[in-house]
């Protein structure tokens, strides 16, 4: 049998995808966790063959998720299953290790072959998350928009400062000091030429980095 690990914040999403999963037969869910640092202690507990994680989680979300389990299993395949189909997340999860990215609007069986294939060694993307790739190279550097110019960590520290997290908060998550954290806050006004943290959600929101 397959082990899975799912890892998702809405426990109703995650009973749905367990019946999906455990319906093709040759494949389990060993385990669950509702937050980003419950799946990496799970992780650590169960061992799965596969991790299928969203990004949207408190604590830890899940692009941090995939970078640290990078790190700490690199042969732990990890499968995105999100509702966010923006490009920019695609990128970023796939520049943070996952091996597959999927949206919770793709049909039941998409998420067995995709686990399946992950499991396999290979890649598995929706077509949507292939056309992303395929832009964001096309495009190169030189194409580059102020969202592309962001790292990772910008990346996961403006999400939170534009959900309204504090300093200390953010600080926390990440395992950084608040000094650290400010000087992110201080690069990212500068680098999308924006003056506040009000500015920084409108900023968020009309790039669909999280819900109005």
């Amino acid at each position: 049998m397959i082990k899975v690990l799912l890892a998702d914040d809405h426990s109703i999403v995650r009973a749905g995808l367990r019946r999906i999963i455990e319906e093709s037969g040759d494949m389990e869910v060993i385990a669950e966790a509702a937050d980003g640092r419950e799946a990496i202690r799970r992780v650590e507990k169960e061992i799965p063959d596969v991790a299928v994680v969203d990004i949207s989680m408190p604590g830890l979300d899940g692009l941090e998720v995939i970078s640290r389990l990078n790190v700490r299993h690199p042969d732990l395949p990890v499968l995105v299953l999100t509702m966010h189909e923006e490009g920019q997340y695609v990128v970023r999860a796939i520049e943070a290790g996952a091996m597959g990215y999927i949206t919770k609007q793709s049909a039941p069986e998409q998420l067995v072959n995709a686990i399946r294939k992950v499991l396999e060694g290979g890649r598995y993307l929706t077509d949507e998350a292939t056309e992303a790739l395929a832009l964001r190279v096309a495009r190169g550097k030189q194409g580059q928009t102020p969202l592309d110019s962001l790292s990772m960590r910008e990346l996961q520290v403006l999400r939170r400062l534009a959900l309204g997290n504090t300093n200390r908060e953010i600080a926390k998550a990440f395992g950084i000091s608040i000094k650290t954290v400010d000087t992110y806050r201080s690069r990212l006004l500068k680098k999308l030429n924006l003056r506040n943290n009000a500015e920084l959600s409108r900023f968020a929101i009309q790039n669909h980095l999280i819900e109005a």
